[in-house]
């Protein structure tokens, strides 16, 4: 009888990833390798005019639902045939756009029925991850990036997205609501072509283009690198064999392709039609941007972008250590912007982050938790900007409305909502955004507030006196007892102000002990 043990060991079953992308459904069938990298064994991609519907009628059509149907079925069968199972693949979701078609959980219910695929759509937070992948892969093979201030731009079909660099580091990242397809719905019924439509498209991006150019009015980025599903898509119409364009470069060809119809696009460029559509769109968003911030220097990735999303997709839950530092480095940033005391917010965080692993068993919460809880503390002061007075308040509103790479909008309120209890009321269900927020996620604000309370309650004084804690929990108190300062009356009279919410939160009052 042979020995189990050599037996051969079943082949690894392949990574899949499927994306319902603006203008096209794809999926990639990869292999992971023992770095941890995926080797692709087959691509296949079909268009799908998602955009068109959601931008021009404002929900998914019924024809086009049954069209991505009809694809995800055909790539079921493709995926059988590589021992890999569509129903169990490793990522599927759809893009960002479509939680803005009224339908669109109808469309997911229908994809999830007829296919056993339960597909997601991408978030804030999942887009600038991918983002944040493709750029590091920019700042190995564009020499600017490394050296220079330069501005990695990503014109997607609804949104456009701006992360400067600054001698290879992300020092800032902005959002605005335009995008190709987007403006290509809203231009439709102008019936423009050639230089109209071009002016069409321009007047059309004047307030975000506005917006844009007070974002960066004190930078000048020496180079642009241009990022997206159709700009990818004719970069050898553009680039020398370093990559590089000319801002003349871009606008001589935007000018010649506002020239053709869809058609003739088609058959230039070797693009499919809905790629087709929202090309010139685009291309003259690009052509704006850089236009808006005087840069000549272009650099066009030649890599498929529709097939790096895909491989992306595979790994980006896996940046939890090097995202976080760009999260980091964004909040502090936003603190420095609004002129926050860097030295408090640091060490109310690094308190913070003390007690929450002090007392991981008390609360229950995850590393996820913890990063937002350092970046509440760091940005808890910003509001001082507008005014000392109420200024909980103030910090609540600068973040909320403001963009921190990495996060997304639930990230960003979760933050805004610890910031602002870190003093004064805690949580009540008559605060609007507060009320807004799912039941487990009021929870979490409670939770990280009180500990937030409580070290900023240590560090009172605001000259860092406070660098030990032990804590000795009984039944119903929390013991602190603060190594090395001589006398505690200014923080016991703090914490008897501050520790409400946490007795509250986790039944335990706040009790500092008099020094040894």
């Amino acid at each position: 009888m042979s020995d189990p043990a050599d037996a051969p060991m079943p082949a690894p079953v392949p990574a899949t990833a499927v994306h319902i992308g603006a203008s096209s459904v794809s999926m990639l069938i990869a292999e992971q390798q023992e770095d941890g990298s995926h080797r692709p064994l087959d691509f296949l991609e079909q268009p799908a005019p998602l955009a068109r519907d959601i931008f021009r009628y404002g929900e998914v059509g019924g024809e086009t639902t049954e069209r991505i149907v009809e694809i995800l079925d055909g790539f079921r069968a493709a995926a059988a045939e590589t021992g890999a199972r569509l129903d169990t693949t490793s990522r599927a979701v759809a893009t960002n756009i479509l939680v803005e078609a009224s339908n669109h959980e109808r469309f997911l219910n229908r994809v999830r029925i007829a296919c056993g695929l339960a597909i997601n759509p991408i978030d804030d937070g999942e887009m600038t991850r991918l983002i944040y992948l493709k750029t590091r892969r920019r700042l190995k093979d564009t020499p600017p990036m490394k050296r220079k201030t330069s501005m990695v731009l990503h014109v997607g079909p609804g949104n456009t997205r701006a992360l400067l660099f600054e001698n290879g580091a992300i020092s800032r990242y902005t959002s605005y609501r335009m995008g190709a397809h987007r403006t290509r719905e809203s231009i439709e019924g102008s019936y423009a072509g050639g230089e109209a439509m071009r002016r069409v498209i321009r007047e059309h991006a004047s307030g975000n283009l506005g917006q844009l150019k007070f974002d960066y009015h004190d930078i000048k980025a020496n180079a642009l690198v241009l990022i997206g599903y159709e700009i990818q898509q004719i970069s050898r119409f553009l680039t020398d064999s370093k990559g590089g364009c000319s801002r003349k470069t871009l606008a001589r060809l935007s000018a010649q392709a506002s020239q053709m119809s869809d058609l003739e696009l088609v058959q230039h460029f070797q693009i499919d039609y809905q790629t087709a559509e929202a090309l010139v769109p685009a291309m003259e968003t690009n052509l704006t941007i850089a236009e808006a911030l005087d840069v000549d220097d272009l650099y066009v990735p030649s890599s498929d972008y529709e097939q790096g999303l895909l491989l992306d997709l595979l790994v980006s839950n896996q940046l939890t250590e090097s995202l976080d530092l760009e999260v980091l480095r964004s909040a502090r940033i936003l603190a420095s912007r609004y002129l926050s005391d860097p030295s408090h917010g640091e060490h109310v965080a690094k308190i913070s982050l003390h007690l929450f692993d002090l007392l991981a068993d008390l609360h229950g919460l995850g590393t996820h938790d913890r990063m937002l809880l350092e970046v509440a503390a760091i940005l808890h002061e910003v509001g001082t900007f507008v005014s000392p007075r109420a200024h909980h308040k103030h910090s609540e509103y600068i973040i909320l409305n403001s963009e921190i790479f990495g996060l997304d909008r639930r990230d960003v309120t979760v933050i805004a909502l610890v910031a602002r209890y870190h003093r004064h009321s805690g949580p009540r269900l008559d605060h609007p955004n507060y009320r807004e927020l799912a039941p487990s996620d009021r929870i979490l604000v409670s939770k990280l507030a009180a500990i937030l309370r409580v070290a900023d309650a240590l560090e009172r004084t605001h000259d860092q006196r406070v660098h030990e804690i032990v804590t000795r929990q009984d039944r119903h108190q929390l013991h602190l007892a603060l190594p090395g300062v001589p006398d505690v009356a200014v923080e016991r009279l703090a914490m008897h102000g501050k520790s409400d919410l946490f007795e509250q939160v986790f039944g335990l009052e706040v009790v500092i002990e008099d020094p040894a």
